[in-house]
């Protein structure tokens, strides 16, 4: 699986449409989360049914639970993943807060 960092992921937001799939829970992404994330709770995970062609970024809380996420998908034939190592905790772009 590869793994970039949330500088890397901000210099790819602020350039290109991608698709950041935010694993946590929903009182959580709706507590803060990066305006382009979609939420997909880790516990749903089985359920995803997106393109498997596509590349997509997967960020949690602290890099953990999205990693957790990737090998779900891999499983289940997805093979373009991307974990955001230290997740929200090490993002310091702008947030949306829903609450």
């Amino acid at each position: 699986m590869k793994e970039i960092t949330t500088k890397e992921l901000a210099d790819l937001l602020a350039t290109k449409d991608i698709k950041l799939i935010d694993i946590r829970t929903p009182i959580e992404y709706l507590a803060g989360h990066i305006k382009e994330a979609k939420n997909f709770p880790l516990e749903e995970i089985e359920s995803f049914d997106l393109p498997k062609s596509d590349r997509y970024y997967l960020i949690c809380r602290s890099g953990n639970r999205s990693g957790q996420a990737a090998a779900i998908l891999s499983q289940k034939g997805y093979t373009d993943l991307v974990n955001v190592q230290g997740g929200m905790l090490d993002w310091d772009g702008a947030t949306i807060n829903d609450l």
